[in-house]
């Protein structure tokens, strides 16, 4: 049995070679997404170990947030400390910490790094030892700074050029007086550093006379746990707390583990689906060896050979297909792994240098999944080979399944779709997260009853297509009968392009919806020509709020700004706005009450005042962020959205009682409206800051659709595996349509059909199955679309559900594409057939 089983897999090289390529490409994109994670995480982690090779022990800050009444009061470490701090025994030397954003504009202007976090610093003296200078000297004084080496390359600055910068909106000009390298994880990932003198930093980031951090390094002989002791004698523990530098190390390591694991789940849910969509190719390649097969079976159940046996041929054939085609996979999802690092790279995205890294466990993933898959698949063709009786083979009597088989099928597809369908409904009717499990678990059931049901809504659904395909004659004709010939197999086929459409279309729809809804909430409930803000969301200072409000044609100004407080022994955030000009800039629909704001009257959304059960008058008190305790009046309930929400009052009775006072944003109207001239207006006079965005109402949208765009890209991407595999899938129906169809083509032949006949025959056949594969496809899609809308509906209440006609359209082009491009072989090799021995063979 193990020499039959070798020798069946030689002999249909070709038909096993399309085995292959679906188990190898899913299996590559497993193994790729393994290696280039791993590659990342691991490039990432060691970048960070260099980092604190400088940090035996640091000393930060310790706040006292959720101590009593105290709110977001947080510990200071001043000069006095860290002199301290250096002469503890065992400290060889100890360097202060200032950090804050630092945005660096290019030649032309633009934001370096944009995506990324950009930070400023300290330089230590005139040789720190954290940042070895490659070129210039250390910065002194408030003109001069000192930029990362990959900042500086990217830029094209060198020692002795004047850089534009932003420090919290200010404009900085200073000059550049020294390179520097660093191993930095944000400067890695694309960000900036940027250094300036101690006293310059501290002043920039409002940290005079303190500092975020003070890094300790321990002299010769003394452990970081023995500095640490050490240390912990003479920091208040009040104020502040100590860490070893291995701790911080293997913090940062398990963020940034965290961080990829995110991308690594993401990226390995697609290669399910791949490998999913490949599982049917793999059956019906089998299912078409067992059926070439079947009278050799027999004959090999005649003369000894049990049940068993004819099953573990056929999984031993399996296995042999599924290992080569996991090793072929695993060194193409190495090549993959390599390739995505190096697009990542040409992409702008800076990746630390670091060796590909293969590790054990993506090896032994890649040779588990490919041959595990692979014989998972073709274990149910041959248990069905194994029970079909010799004598039955002999004589065919076995090809149809029987009515009993099929009535089973149907009541056990019609019953998951049924409850799927249910489970899906009921989940809409749910809150936000709570809906999310029974809408997955619903989702995943209905996909199951589609699938088991396809077979069933072959016949009306490709019937339908008839009036069609008339047009076409006799081929047509024929065409349609073909296609619903053997229903099962055409299901497994159409379902390959179904489950790929179901997430693309649905996808769509969400990605358009809620740009729809997102859009609307800014137009309804802002009234504000433009928004003001950071361009990495950083804090803006409160002088571009005065800078704007003096630009001439600007009606109403209001900075949101953002303040802990504690209320009924919880943590809530206020927001300080400009009670004047407030009701000018936002439209928000108010529930109880009225929309006003001043002294210690505010504003709440509808979900604060309920959580608190406060309604209009309502009285309660807050403790701000400096300890101190007032009593507030609710004058109005507001319906919040996912932009504006939470508890609104007015900057004059919060900024005595913020000890650092920074703007989220800025809402500015202005007398003429939107227009370029007023945006150029706007933007000049705030220095034409390259880290500051003013956007109107368009440019915020604009924004939004770009995001969901990007998104969107990135999904058909990655789910162009599964309409690869989809094809390969088509193909391999066709060529088993065309093999057992031998004889019948003959006959055509030589009745008088000619072989342009033949291969428009066999091209509308895979047309009519991938477009029934596309339209199942395009209409789950859209049910879970809308499933997924409802579920969301019910916290934004400007959701609209927007169905992207054009792109369905597309989706179901491509359907067709694909059937008219996995036809090009099976057809050409239906014409082909010699019409004499296709009638002799049996």
């Amino acid at each position: 049995m193990f020499r039959t089983a070798l020798r069946n897999v030689l002999a249909h090289k070709a038909r096993l070679m399309m085995t292959v390529l679906a188990v190898m490409l899913g299996v590559a994109f497993v193994s790729g997404t393994l290696v280039f994670t791993n590659t990342i995480s691991d490039a990432y982690q060691k970048s960070s170990a260099k980092g604190f090779d400088q940090v035996d022990v640091a000393v930060r800050p310790e706040s006292q947030e959720d101590k009593g009444d105290t709110v977001g009061k947080t510990g200071k470490l001043t000069q006095p400390l860290l002199d301290e701090a250096a002469k503890v025994p065992g400290a060889r030397s100890a360097i202060g910490v200032v950090t804050g954003f630092t945005a660096v504009a290019d030649k032309d202007g633009k934001l370096i790094g944009g995506g990324f976090q950009s930070q400023g610093g300290n330089y230590w003296g005139n040789k720190d030892p954290r940042y070895p200078l490659t070129s210039g000297r250390a910065p002194h004084g408030t003109d001069e700074v000192a930029l990362d080496s990959e900042t500086a390359k990217r830029a094209g600055y060198k020692v002795g050029d004047t850089v534009r910068m932003s420090v919290d909106g200010p404009v900085l000009t200073p000059t550049v007086t020294g390179i520097f390298t660093t191993d930095d994880g944000n400067v890695a990932a694309g960000g900036s550093l940027t250094l300036f003198d101690t006293k310059t930093a501290q002043k920039l980031f409002d940290r005079v006379g303190e500092y975020d951090e003070i890094d300790v390094k321990a002299a010769a002989g003394t452990s970081q746990s023995a500095l640490r002791s050490a240390l912990d004698k003479v920091v208040p523990k009040d104020t502040a707390s100590t860490t070893t530098g291995q701790q911080l190390a293997d913090d940062q390591a398990e963020q940034i583990s965290t961080a990829t694991s995110g991308m690594r789940t993401g990226l390995l849910v697609f290669a399910g689906i791949a490998l999913f969509v490949g599982t049917f190719i793999i059956a019906n390649t089998f299912t078409m060896l067992v059926a070439q097969r079947t009278k050799e079976l027999a004959l090999l159940r005649a003369v000894g050979a049990s049940r068993r046996q004819v099953t573990r041929s056929v999984l031993l054939e399996a296995f042999v297909v599924g290992a080569v085609a996991a090793v072929t996979g695993l060194v193409a999802g190495i090549g993959i792994g390599a390739g995505m690092r190096s697009l990542m790279g040409s992409l702008g995205a800076t990746v630390p240098d670091g060796p590909l890294v293969i590790s054990p466990g993506t090896v032994a993933t890649a040779l588990l999944v490919g041959v595990i898959i692979t014989m998972l698949a073709a274990w149910l063709p041959g248990r069905r080979a194994a029970k079909i009786p010799p004598v039955a083979a002999m004589s065919s009597v076995h090809a149809k399944a029987t009515t009993k088989s099929l009535v089973v099928r149907n009541t056990i597809g019609a019953l998951f779709a049924a409850v799927g369908v249910a489970v899906v409904l009921y989940a809409t009717t749910m809150d936000g997260s709570d809906g999310q499990a029974p809408m997955g678990l619903g989702a995943v059931l209905l996909i199951i009853g589609v699938f088991v049901l396809t077979p069933l809504l072959s016949r009306p659904l490709i019937a339908a297509a008839a009036p069609l395909l008339r047009v076409f004659g006799v081929s047509g004709k024929l065409a349609r009968q073909n296609s619903v010939r053997n229903p099962r197999r055409t299901a497994a086929t159409a379902s390959a392009l179904m489950i790929g459409l179901t997430l693309i279309t649905g996808m769509t729809v969400m990605a358009g919806s809620l740009q729809k809804s997102i859009d609307k909430m800014a137009t309804s409930a802002i009234k504000a020509d433009y928004i003001v803000s950071m361009a990495n969301g950083n804090e803006l200072s409160p002088d571009v709020e005065k800078k704007l409000a003096k630009v001439d044609g600007v009606t109403g100004t209001s900075p949101l700004r953002n303040a802990p407080s504690r209320i009924d022994r919880t943590t809530d955030y206020l927001t300080g706005v400009n009670g004047k000009a407030i009701t000018g800039l936002l439209d928000l629909p108010v529930q109880d009450g009225a929309f006003k704001v001043g002294g210690t009257q505010v504003v709440v959304d509808d979900d604060t005042a309920k959580s608190h059960g406060w309604k209009a008058g309502s009285h309660f008190t807050v403790s701000y962020e400096d300890g101190k305790k007032q009593q507030l009046t609710v004058a109005g309930v507001y319906q919040g959205n996912d932009m504006i929400q939470g508890i609104m009052l007015d900057n004059a009775t919060l900024a005595p009682h913020t000890s650092d006072v920074t703007d989220m944003q800025v809402m500015v109207k202005t007398s003429g409206g939107t227009s370029d001239a007023v945006k150029d207006k706007l933007e000049k006079a705030l220095g034409d800051n390259p880290a500051i965005k003013v956007q109107d109402k368009k440019d915020f949208s604009d924004q939004i659709a770009q995001m969901f765009t990007l998104m969107l890209n990135m999904l058909y991407g990655l789910l162009a595996m599964a309409v690869i595999v989809a094809v390969l899938g088509v193909i391999n129906t066709l060529a088993m349509s065309v093999f057992e169809r031998s004889q019948e083509i003959g006959m055509l032949r030589a009745i008088g059909l000619d072989r342009k006949g033949i291969k428009r025959m066999v091209r509308l056949e895979s047309l009519v199955i991938s477009l029934f594969g596309g339209v199942l496809g395009i209409g789950l899609g859209v049910f879970f679309g809308w499933a997924a809308g409802e579920l969301l509906g019910s916290r934004m209440s400007t959701y609209e559900l927007v169905l992207p006609w054009a792109r369905m359209g597309v989706f179901l082009l491509l359907a067709a594409t694909v059937g008219v491009l996995a036809a090009l072989w099976p057809a050409r090799r239906a014409a082909r057939l010699n019409m004499l021995a296709a009638i002799k063979s049996e």
